[in-house]
């Protein structure tokens, strides 16, 4: 029995782990990534190719298309259907705007005031979802017909005619105007900024808020300083689900615009379904997201928030 001068005797080193166990567990992270990558692979990339393969063909659709490396096929889409595109942007910065200043303070009061109200609160933001984007769509039609109480009220505020010399509306009607097809725009993608705003503000911790209260900081001062900076991961990822979506959106203004309220969108659904010029719609759709990729990288990059970089 050693006493207790002596050091106790070293521990048996441990069995090594057998080869071929170590390069199964090793590869055991990309196995579980193969189902998303397969549905990745066939339901994005491939497709992506194929539309990439189109926008270079020519031909007629009794002649059949031949991929003929046609890249003017771009400038001809983009110098055609250039006012789409900047109506698109537009409508879909004018609606992203709306949603982020309705938004915003519904998502702090269910972050910070709602209580025991959240989830009802929650559940009244999540239902829409539970009705079809189409039907909610036409739904507008009704709130903003010409015989309406919004249409009678507008006019008896004489906001109307206001709208009308800035060229948002037309006369004394709201359909098929871009106010109708904005007003459907944010209606429909404003859950998609409620949402991030909220599960960002909830994290921010209220001690926050009640140190700054200590140094003696206005509330407006405690939101400027505090509040917003801390909730732009929700921001700026609100804006993008919302002006993203938007931007590629053609039912609102389908169904709430005229023919001068055409977004690129509708070009490019005219473009499959009616006309089947199947290389300019490629064309257009590539163009289109192109264009939102480079807004998005440059507002990320300014926008600060090097967790969504």
């Amino acid at each position: 029995m050693p006493t207790l001068t002596e050091a106790p005797p070293p521990l048996a080193p441990a069995a090594p782990e057998p080869a071929p166990a170590r390069r199964r567990g090793r590869f055991t992270p990309y196995w579980l990534l193969l189902p998303g990558l397969l549905w990745l692979v066939v339901f994005f990339a491939l497709p992506l190719v194929y539309q990439a393969s189109t926008s270079v063909q020519t031909g007629s659709l009794e002649e059949g298309y031949k991929v003929t490396w046609h890249f003017a096929t771009y400038w001809d889409a983009f110098s055609q259907y250039w006012p789409q595109f900047l109506r698109s942007v537009l409508y879909a910065a004018a609606a992203t705007v709306l949603c982020l200043v309705l938004g915003y303070p519904l998502a702090y009061l269910i972050a910070f005031r709602a209580g025991r109200w959240r989830n009802l609160i929650m559940v009244l933001v999540i239902a829409p979802f539970f009705t079809s984007f189409l039907i909610r769509t036409l739904a507008w039609k009704t709130i903003l017909a010409d015989d309406g109480p919004i249409v009678h009220a507008l006019n008896s505020l004489h906001i109307l005619a206001l709208t009308d010399f800035l060229g948002w509306t037309a006369g004394d009607r709201v359909l098929a105007t871009p106010t109708a097809v904005v007003c459907g725009l944010t209606y429909n993608f404003l859950p998609f900024m409620i949402l991030p705003l909220y599960t960002s503000l909830e994290r921010i911790d209220g001690r926050l808020h009640e140190a700054a209260g200590d140094l003696y900081a206005r509330p407006a001062t405690t939101f400027r300083k505090v509040t917003f900076p801390l909730s732009m991961p929700g921001v700026v990822s609100g804006t993008l689900l919302t002006f993203i979506p938007a931007a590629g959106d053609y039912v609102n203004s389908e169904l709430l615009g005229s023919t001068d309220t055409r977004m690129i969108g509708n070009v490019i659904q005219s473009q499959f379904l009616t006309v089947m010029d199947y290389p300019t719609a490629a064309a257009l759709s590539f163009i289109l997201m192109a264009a939102i990729l480079g807004m998005v990288t440059v507002y990320i990059r300014r926008s600060g928030t090097e967790d969504l970089v």
